[in-house]
């Protein structure tokens, strides 16, 4: 299993696992809206794209031209990576599947990020995918330890989470169990995962969607 010091490789598996599972979509595929508002499921592959390909550098500099809006940014790379067509799209995606360049921060969030918004996509489309088990507790550490941009650590807080697929649990209070995925899509605020999971604790998590 990889440790915690090189989850790259667990990101370019995950690549690449994706650009498998996305590659023949029809064209009325990569309009289907994603777990992300606002996103369609081809949106979400560019943005992946816009992240694997960032920079510390370039991203501040971005981010300045934007007005420090991260919408703003976020957008503008999104627009620039769909130019052309859906394959176009997906070739640029195809490109960054070793990458690793990133925007500032820590190596966890890009595995987040791969992970997460993979499931974004797939759930969608109905597409399975049985994720590495290390993946998925390693991005429920992370984002039920932080705020940063979506909130997780607010949002679990006082709550137990206990995987009933995994051996992984963690902080206290009233109860919320379930799958692995799930209990990873309801930190990360996306209602999509509550279906799959129960407890006493579930109603405050709802409520804080």
């Amino acid at each position: 299993m990889a440790t915690k010091t090189d989850a790259w490789p667990l990101i370019h598996a995950e690549r690449r696992a994706l650009l498998a599972d996305v590659q023949d979509l029809a064209p009325q595929e990569w309009a289907t809206p994603s777990l992300c508002p606002g996103r369609t499921v081809r949106d979400t592959l560019a943005h992946m794209t816009a992240t694997a390909r960032m920079t510390p550098p370039g991203f501040f500099l971005k981010m300045a031209r934007a007005g420090f809006r991260f919408e703003v940014m976020a957008s503008r790379e999104i627009a620039e990576l769909n130019q052309g067509t859906s394959l176009d799209t997906l070739n640029r995606f195809a490109e960054q599947l070793d990458s690793t360049d990133h925007p500032p921060g820590p190596v966890d969030s890009w595995l987040g990020e791969t992970v997460v918004h993979g499931e974004d996509i797939r759930r969608p489309l109905g597409i399975v995918h049985a994720y590495p088990v290390e993946a998925l507790t390693r991005c429920a550490d992370f984002y039920r330890s932080s705020n940063l941009l979506i909130g997780g650590k607010r949002r679990v807080a006082g709550l137990t989470l206990r995987a009933v697929d995994a051996d992984w649990s963690a902080g206290s209070g009233p109860e919320v169990s379930g799958p692995m995925l799930d209990l990873l899509l309801a930190v990360t605020g996306r209602p999509a995962g509550l279906g799959g999971l129960s407890g006493a604790g579930l109603p405050t998590l709802t409520a804080r969607m």
